[in-house]
């Protein structure tokens, strides 16, 4: 079992909006070393132990492919600080950002950018911050060893307790999207519909 508020809490959340585009920012500190935690997002054997298994040229110029979801290329990567690609859609980017804290400590901030366009508003956020929320959780228990040899990360993503988890996800997004004042209650309702739907179908 997990603490379910606990890793909610743990992550920072905020949404920013301009004229053309809606950025997820997220942030969480992690008690493991910078080159750890660079190899935990990095390395294919590590990656698919916690997020699922990868393919692709692993190098700046190439493609990479998360098996069952999205791929794109790889447009930027500096050991162990940071890393930009694209993500699904040449569009839609994301970077990592990774300082060390501490000997045995890093903070990680994920930054996803699509354009307004795409996600009409800061309501975009209930897209893939439930999502990106699954991801750090499943790096959080990777580097503290709860994931075990041979566990399944999309089979314990699609669990009661992940669902369980999704929800609180959902909810912690509405507080931080109204809280950015980057969509219209309507629209924040209406998202959080549609990600509950998504995100936590099996959940009251």
């Amino acid at each position: 079992m997990i603490d379910i508020a606990a890793h909610i809490n743990a992550t920072r959340r905020d949404v920013t909006r301009d004229e053309e585009s809606v950025s997820v920012i997220m942030g969480r500190t992690y008690d493991a070393a910078v080159d750890d935690v660079w190899e935990a997002l990095t390395d294919p054997d590590r990656i698919k132990r916690w997020l699922m298994p990868i393919s692709g040229d692993l190098r700046v110029g190439g493609t990479f492919q998360l098996e069952g979801n999205a791929g794109g290329e790889i447009l930027e990567c500096e050991p162990p600080a940071r890393y930009k690609v694209t993500f699904g859609d040449a569009t839609s980017v994301i970077e990592v950002r990774l300082t060390a804290t501490g000997d045995e400590r890093t903070d990680l901030v994920l930054e996803h950018t699509v354009p307004l366009a795409m996600a009409q508003s800061g309501a975009g956020a209930f897209t893939v911050g439930p999502g990106w929320d699954g991801a750090l959780l499943g790096l959080a228990l990777f580097l503290t060893g709860e994931v075990k040899e041979g566990d399944d990360p999309v089979e314990a993503a699609n669990s009661e307790e992940a669902q369980r988890y999704s929800l609180a996800s959902v909810l912690a997004w509405e507080t931080a999207i109204t809280a950015s004042g980057t969509a219209t209650p309507e629209e924040v309702a209406a998202g959080k519909e549609m990600s509950m739907g998504f995100f936590a179908p099996g959940v009251d």
